[in-house]
């Protein structure tokens, strides 16, 4: 499985943790800063479309989402479509829709909303407005209403699906050693499989799922909505499709928070490279605190446990005792389980349980913790972020990597990340046979009307802090955040002085002092 996911505000939401894109690309990571069309253009030609609105409390069971009680009856949730063009450069031609959340608090009566993206590419808007729902203070519900949109191919907005929960279950187990010449045919195989099925099924409108096109979505959203100055809140990837945004559309943002910066300055390999590090370097700090409480100080050195396991696993899977689950937890599964957890210290607690449990021979806390990852319901069937994630980022890179330097990477990252370097590499294949029309998203130079707030977390595993810095240089109106916390992404993270600032921030326009560094 694709170690190249990233999450966002998982404490708050319990989501899945999401996907980085995963072919080579320019030097850079990204187009040109002139790739695209002046925002002008972009929107002039494309028809305006009338928003249709259902109450959809009771389909999305928001009961279940632990909003107070106090909170929740003064709330209305409407879901609303939008159709929108296929490809903007056909702006009459075939509409997909876009599906989304208004979380209304009758108190609101600023008529202004407030659009959020909770990273992938693949993670659903719709689930994260209603996981900010209880989360969010009362100054900020009572002065936007939510949206949470589904982006193309996303959840309920068009989905992607081409690949069966049965071949998911397949390729997750899979780990496939690239550095051997059966792993490199396996994982080589497994992913053109994957880009013949969406090919297959979806054709040339395949190409027109990635972020510019989201981009211009969110333009016609919020052209739909009232046309009034876009509030945006990104996180992970949703930063990536926030500088994307902001570079077609500046003088449409009255402010825009980009939370866990993905860096615009690095190729794709060398993002992959970064977030590994992050991630053993994750693991080493669970691992002090593991040493430091029972039972999680019993394991010993939990690094060569999560070894052990992962050998004994190759050769024989590890049995799961929930009998409702057939499976065992193969090497990948494993790994997948311990990569979840630490992309928040809430999880800590749960993943040397779970490590216990699998000495014992016990799997069933690592296939929930990688169920988690790889949104698994318990019924066996998945949500369609693996189809997106792999659409999106595909889409986004260039054509790549050779089979050259997939092997003489996985040599490297073997050495250097022994943890996940080993497992990850087999997902360098995951674009190199994908369609061929693609559309990296430009550099994102963004001359917006008012700074742009960008957060960087100093031990951010999955969205390492370098990016952070370079996106607010290479937006060129922007402002850093620092919080020197743990895990992944900052605002709702437990810092009420990330909060502070971000909230005065979206509702009043109001930046932190310059180079300001919250505490842990």
């Amino acid at each position: 499985m694709n170690l190249r996911r990233r999450r966002a505000v998982a404490a708050v939401l319990g989501l899945a943790a999401l996907a980085l894109a995963g072919c080579t690309s320019t030097v850079s990571g990204h187009g040109t800063a002139t790739a695209s069309a002046p925002a002008a253009s972009s929107s002039a030609n494309v028809p305006t479309h009338q928003i249709s609105y259902t109450d959809c409390k009771t389909r999305l069971n928001v009961d279940a989402y632990g909003i107070p009680a106090s909170r929740l009856s003064h709330l209305s949730f409407q879901c609303g479509t939008l159709a929108v063009p296929l490809d903007y450069a056909d702006p009459t031609g075939t509409t997909i829709d876009i599906v989304f959340l208004k979380v209304h608090d009758d108190r609101n009566t600023t008529g202004d909303s407030l659009m959020m993206n909770p990273g992938g590419p693949g993670g659903s808007g719709i689930s994260l407005a209603l996981g900010l729902t209880p989360a969010l203070s009362d100054g900020i519900l009572a002065n936007f209403d939510l949206i949470g949109f589904d982006p193309r191919g996303v959840g309920e907005s068009s989905p992607i699906n081409c690949v069966s929960d049965a071949d998911k279950d397949k390729l997750f187990a899979a780990f496939p050693d690239v550095r051997t010449n059966a792993g490199f045919t396996q994982a080589k195989s497994l992913a053109t499989e994957v880009a013949s099925a969406c090919e297959t099924k979806y054709g040339s409108a395949l190409a027109d799922y990635d972020t510019e096109q989201t981009a211009r979505d969110m333009e016609q959203l919020r052209i739909a909505l009232g046309n009034r100055p876009l509030n945006y809140l990104g996180f992970s990837y949703g930063t990536e499709l926030g500088a994307a945004y902001a570079h077609l559309f500046p003088n449409s943002i009255r402010v825009a928070v980009l939370d866990g910066a993905v860096d615009p300055l690095t190729s794709d390999i060398s993002q992959f490279a970064d977030q590994l590090g992050g991630f053993e370097s994750a693991f080493d700090q669970f691992q002090q605190d593991c040493l430091t409480r029972s039972p999680c100080k019993s394991l010993g050195s939990p690094r060569q446990v999560v070894y052990q396991l992962v050998r004994k696993a190759i050769i024989a899977p590890i049995p799961n005792s929930n009998t409702a689950d057939p499976r065992k937890a193969t090497g990948a599964l494993i790994l997948t389980g311990v990569l979840q957890a630490l992309y928040s210290q809430s999880e800590w607690p749960d993943l040397g349980t779970a490590l216990l449990s699998a000495q014992q021979g016990d799997s069933k806390g690592l296939l929930a913790l990688a169920d988690e990852y790889n949104e698994r319901n318990s019924d066996g069937t998945y949500t369609n972020i693996y189809d997106a994630n792999t659409t999106i980022s595909c889409n986004d890179s260039k054509p790549g990597p050779t089979d050259a330097t997939v092997r003489s990477t996985a040599q490297q990252w073997a050495t250097k990340y022994p943890m996940f370097g080993v497992w990850s590499a087999g997902s360098l294949f995951s674009c190199q046979s994908w369609q061929p029309r693609r559309t990296p998203p430009p550099l994102p130079s963004a001359a917006t009307p008012n700074k742009v707030l960008v957060i960087g977390n100093l031990h951010d595993p999955a969205t390492p802090y370098q990016g952070a810095k370079d996106l607010t240089h290479t937006l060129g109106n922007a402002e850093l955040l620092t919080w020197n916390g743990e895990g992944h992404t900052s605002y709702l993270q437990g810092s009420s002085c990330i909060d502070n600032y971000v909230n005065s921030y979206l509702i009043a326009g109001s930046l932190p002092p310059a180079n300001t560094t919250c505490p842990r």
